[in-house]
């Protein structure tokens, strides 16, 4: 296997990875970056309030798997199962239409899109989030964060936690320890509450009573306190990053590994929702298709961190994407 290609498709953005596999010494791989790629498809845009894809939501998406079916021939690898894995997470999973959808996909990729579980999206994630920090402490150097490793997935339609361990714990066959999937992504929250520009007092406080009550479940299930580092990936996580690094465009370089501290995180979090959509779009790292979510995004991320107690999150640029094109060599 020269080449993989990995596609993940939210409720709110569809990415590509193309990587190249390189083989070293023995059995060891490594998975290059080759081509990634990201748009904003809004795939999800209204299913919490009617239940189904709309027309014009499946269509963006399609197009966009268009262009991402020709960059994957186009690098020499062929579609079909044996290179190509898309996976498919919320919105995918609430809609009653969810057939067109992978009816389409399956036409244009030759492969079915697969409508993970939010235990399934939460495990990719976190094998993509943190093999580079294992890696490092494999070969025996110092790496922040430290394990365990609390990864934090703040997609559009819903919220991915999982906790697990380092290299040593992964040897035994322990690598997750808990993972869950809740309802509180940055699209459901926008269109559930955060309908004013900028929101009301009152759609903040109803918003973060929502977030706060799903956060209780999460805490039955995964000891967010026992994390040793929250690492936190995906767009809403990126964008804050580069915001507190005051960066004047995206810098993916520069943002992969940052760690926001809880206090700027606060401090950006109230700025957004206080901020009207036209002034949101005037930050320098923010994508257009982030502006009039951003602030529910970030506000997850807040009660999130602050629900750990932790004075500071990581920011990885490698997520589910990465976990998905892992998964390819791992099963060739």
């Amino acid at each position: 296997m020269s080449g993989v290609a990995a596609i993940d498709c939210g409720t709110n953005s569809i990415r590509m990875l193309i990587a190249d596999v390189v083989h070293i010494d023995g059995d060891e791989v490594q998975v290059v970056d080759v081509d990634r790629r990201m748009e904003i498809v809004r795939l999800g845009e209204g299913v919490d309030r009617t239940g189904e894809f709309s027309p014009e939501a499946l269509e963006r998406t399609f197009e966009a798997l268009r262009g991402y079916a020709e960059a994957i021939e186009a690098h020499g690898i062929a579609l079909g199962p044996d290179a190509v894995r898309m996976v498919a997470t919320s919105a995918t999973r609430d809609a009653a239409n969810r057939q067109v959808f992978i009816d389409g996909v399956r036409e244009i990729l030759g492969v079915e899109p697969e409508v993970v579980t939010g235990l399934d999206e939460a495990e990719l994630s976190f094998v993509g989030a943190t093999a580079e920090f294992d890696a490092e402490a494999a070969e025996g150097g110092t790496s922040e964060p430290a394990p365990p490793f609390l990864v934090v997935d703040i997609g559009g339609g819903s919220t991915e936690f999982v906790l697990g361990t380092g290299p040593e714990e992964a040897e035994k066959g322990e690598l997750v320890r808990a993972a869950l999937s809740v309802d509180i992504g940055c699209v459901r929250m926008t269109e559930r509450h955060l309908r004013d520009d900028p929101p009301t007092a009152e759609q903040v406080a109803a918003a973060t009573a929502d977030i706060d009550a799903a956060l209780d479940e999460v805490e039955r299930v995964v000891p967010l306190r026992e994390a040793g580092s929250v690492v936190c990936v995906a767009g809403t996580a990126t964008t804050v990053a580069g915001i507190a690094l005051d960066l004047p465009a995206y810098d993916p370089e520069r943002i992969h590994h940052s760690r926001v501290g809880a206090a700027d995180l606060d401090r950006i979090t109230g700025e957004l929702l206080a901020a009207t959509s036209a002034e949101r779009a005037e930050i320098g790292v923010m994508h257009p298709g982030r502006v009039d979510v951003i602030g529910a995004g970030a506000l997850v991320l807040s009660r999130v961190l602050a629900r750990t107690g932790a004075d500071a999150f990581t920011t990885s640029e490698h997520d589910i994407l990465d976990g998905v094109a892992w998964s390819l060599v791992v099963q060739a």
